[in-house]
């Protein structure tokens, strides 16, 4: 798939994905069906305190990507820090953003985004993937509190990432 000019189509996937979760993995397995290359870009997530390093969630991902099929195009897992999406996209030469989206409440929140990106770089547009209605209430926030107070984590994440986020959760409360 390339565009009019025979250019391939590059998308860019961000977020801090920590852990990976089904409904990140749905909406890469959805994009892939829209990009020749789609980059899975790592942030360390300003604000936040990610259970996972940037190293351990570029692993998890790139473990994961190895699995995701329905589409022709490649996957990169790229860590960023420090770095607005959109300098990331130039730089990887991604002309389109992909932000998956939950409820409403997630839309409001990636308007403003998108709308900010649009002002930063008028050259890339943000293209909204819906989750599949069986991931819409997955959250890693929630799935990392699941895992935190001792709950089964395994319906909303891979066997891989669900092992490591119960072995995390067991080395931070001490058992």
């Amino acid at each position: 798939m390339t565009n009019e000019t025979g250019k391939r189509r590059i998308g860019l996937y961000p977020g801090t994905f920590d852990p990976v979760t089904l409904g990140h993995i749905d909406i890469a397995k959805r994009a892939v069906k829209l990009v020749d290359h789609l980059v899975i870009g790592l942030a360390t997530g300003t604000g936040k305190t990610p259970l996972f390093s940037l190293e351990e969630r570029t692993a998890m991902w790139m473990h994961e990507a190895k699995h995701i099929t329905g589409g022709q195009a490649t996957i990169e897992v790229v860590p960023f820090e420090n770095e607005l999406q959109v300098a990331l996209a130039h730089k990887v030469g991604a002309a389109i953003v992909i932000r998956g989206l939950r409820a409403m409440s997630d839309f409001e929140y990636e308007f403003q985004i998108a709308g900010m990106n649009q002002r930063l770089a008028p050259d890339i547009e943000t293209v909204f993937l819906m989750a599949d209605p069986r991931n819409q209430v997955i959250a890693s926030k929630l799935v990392k509190e699941i895992a935190m107070l001792g709950g089964d984590v395994k319906p909303f994440t891979t066997p891989n990432v669900s092992d490591q986020l119960v072995k995390r959760c067991k080395e931070r409360a001490g058992k």
